[in-house]
């Protein structure tokens, strides 16, 4: 992950630049193009900046673009709104002077969520800005695997789903890493140095063909609620949606809950997931089962790390 916010800049621009196709924006492809998607003066053109402007700022060199300027790349581009406010968030970087480093105080869970963690009857958990899981409560622990049984460093959404036995309880495995890893994009953009947000990226890069893969691409999402699909081993399948509400404060950690229309067989489902972690006496091996998510990728990394 590049600690300079213009180089930022440009590697976004030039990814997007090169994933439209002339015909996109009613130019003519041309039968001898050495280049993926618009040419550089291409680019200037519908946007109506000088060429010279525009090949200064991929390159990362010092240049400040306006608001208008961006907001008429964005619109040559086709940027959603999502992608938008990520140019628009890496051109303030790139503007701001160099600052000292600042000391980044440990995400923390205030004791007020905490209650409303553990009195909400859906599977819930708090997760940072750059998608660690910070808390839960039991029926999301049981949902979505053991995470006390995974180190602390580890407690991470996306590296979680990156381990290969993931697939076994997220069938839609790919299409979540991905939509995770464009969300984290988004975060790392508004603290580029922030010391947890390197350490993620670069250990998941190192780590995971996948993830610099997807993280090379430069997408960006702004995702606040979704649906999931997970195999449970003790209840079978179980279709959720899921919103994230922002906590009070400073923007940080997210409240994650997961929820089923009522009646639904994935209600029916969730209820009896969370009738064995409640079952008392001869079920206690069912709940230490829920608990453990045995399919889960985190017991597998559990069980790897314990040499079982």
């Amino acid at each position: 992950m590049t600690d300079d916010p213009r180089r930022a800049l440009a590697e976004f621009l030039r990814t997007r630049r090169t994933r439209v196709r002339p015909q996109d924006v009613g130019l003519e492809p041309g039968p001898r193009r050495r280049v993926a998607g618009l040419r550089r003066e291409e680019l200037a053109l519908l946007a109506g900046v000088s060429s010279d402007y525009y090949q200064r700022m991929e390159q990362g060199r010092d240049v400040r673009p306006s608001d208008q300027v961006l907001d008429a790349i964005a619109g040559a581009l086709n940027f959603s709104a999502e992608e938008t406010r990520h140019l628009h968030s890496l051109a303030a970087a790139a503007r701001t002077p160099p600052r000292p480093a600042r000391r980044y105080p440990p995400e923390g869970v205030p004791p007020t969520t905490m209650r409303l963690l553990h009195a909400t009857t859906s599977p819930a958990l708090v997760v940072g800005r750059f998608l660690d899981v910070l808390a839960w409560n039991p029926l999301a622990g049981a949902l979505l695997g053991a995470f006390t049984e995974v180190p602390r460093a580890e407690r991470n959404l996306l590296a979680l789903l990156l381990h290969p036995e993931a697939g076994e309880a997220c069938p839609e495995r790919a299409a979540t890493v991905a939509e995770l890893t464009a969300m984290l994009r988004a975060q790392v953009a508004a603290e580029p140095g922030h010391p947890r947000a390197v350490e993620l990226v670069g250990e998941l890069a190192v780590r995971s063909t996948e993830f610099a893969t997807l993280w090379a691409r430069h997408d960006v999402e702004d995702t606040t609620r979704g649906r999931m699909r997970v195999d449970h081993p003790l209840v079978g399948e179980l279709n959720l949606d899921w919103d994230a509400y922002p906590m009070p404060g400073a923007p940080g950690p997210v409240l994650i809950v997961y929820t089923a229309e009522p009646g639904s067989p994935d209600d029916e489902r969730l209820r009896l997931l969370a009738g064995v972690l409640d079952a008392p006496g001869p079920t206690a091996s069912n709940q230490s089962a829920a608990r453990a998510g045995s399919g889960s990728p985190a017991a597998s990394e559990a069980r790897r790390s314990q040499g079982g």
